[in-house]
């Protein structure tokens, strides 16, 4: 199965390309019909992994996925799941 990853770990402080990141990996996934997209936020504070849940949580980007998951091993890491 193909997936998609994301590991914002070079860009953490970086608001605006942590969201352009995200929007664009989620519109790939779309577009390609993938159906799992993982992102890796990392550990840290977790102030970066709300950021993604925050983004994941809008309307409009919420209309297009199906779930989210977190890893539960890895707390650094989350699963999109796209239905087609």
């Amino acid at each position: 199965m193909a997936k998609l990853k994301l590991d914002l770990h070079d860009i953490y402080n970086q608001g605006r390309k942590i969201d352009e990141a995200l929007e664009s990996i989620i519109h790939e996934a779309v577009e390609k019909k993938i159906k799992e997209v993982e992102i890796i936020p990392g550990k840290g504070s977790g102030q970066l992994k709300k950021k993604v849940l925050r983004f994941l949580d809008r309307k409009d980007i919420k209309a297009l996925y199906h779930r989210v998951d977190k890893d539960s091993k890895n707390f650094g890491r989350l699963f999109v799941y796209f239905k087609f």
